[in-house]
């Protein structure tokens, strides 16, 4: 093997495969919306606690899909490889809000499409899907579901109570009761007709209404 043979590298003939240009223009677009993204998710975010490391990751997740794909579309055998390398990523990392999982796809999706090339699919694409986000999510609905939850002295302040509420909400179901010797405990699911909660101070002064809380609920509940 000659001298020459040796710096004969198929790894340093793979560094001009990807053009500096076209690296600098799709890690820019790719961060770009990634911060679009960020955006849009903080506008949307409708959980208990705000994560602003997850918004961030929207914003790295974008870059890297960017960067991956770059790679995996100017070499074939590397593209091979990645995808074993990828199969056996395990993430253990609990999504709480079932919307978070369609921001991550969405991020991953952006990063694919800007490193295919399909710039003006990305760019469109992810202007309307943050539109229809921000105008569905932060959409204001009575249907929401909420917890009543009634602390009451007995059988006949029950029965008042539950009267009054019914006529107050537009559907009221019975999720749970419980009976002690001196009071009375009950959990409704209720739909409001408006979102005016006023209601509850006036079933609050109900005659062996001990107190009332109303609670939002996100449709899971426990018993």
């Amino acid at each position: 093997m000659a001298f020459n043979d040796i710096l004969k590298s198929s790894f340093l003939e793979n560094v001009t495969s990807v053009t500096i240009l076209d690296m600098v223009v799709a890690l820019t677009l790719a961060f770009g919306l990634g911060v679009f993204i960020f955006l849009v998710y903080k506008k949307t975010f409708k959980g208990v606690m705000y994560s602003s490391s997850f918004g961030v990751t929207l914003i790295a997740l974008t870059m890297i899909s960017t960067l991956i794909i770059l790679a995996v579309t100017s070499n074939i055998v590397l593209s091979l490889g990645m995808v074993g390398a990828l199969s056996i990523v395990r993430f253990r990392t609990a999504i709480k809000e079932p919307l978070d999982i369609a921001f991550l796809f969405w991020s991953i999706a952006v990063g694919i499409v800007l490193a295919a090339g399909m710039i003006p699919l990305a760019v469109f694409g992810s202007a309307v899907i943050g539109v229809i986000l921000i105008v569905f999510v932060n959409k204001k609905s009575t249907d929401n579901p909420y917890i009543v939850v009634i602390h009451c002295s007995g059988g006949d302040a029950e029965r008042s109570v539950v009267k009054a509420l019914e006529g107050f909400v537009r559907k009221c179901v019975i999720k749970s009761k419980t009976v002690t010797a001196n009071s009375v405990e009950l959990h409704y699911e209720v739909r409001l007709k408006s979102d005016d909660t006023s209601f509850v101070n006036a079933l609050s002064r109900t005659q062996g209404v001990c107190d009332i809380v109303l609670v939002s609920y996100n449709g899971d509940y426990i018993g």
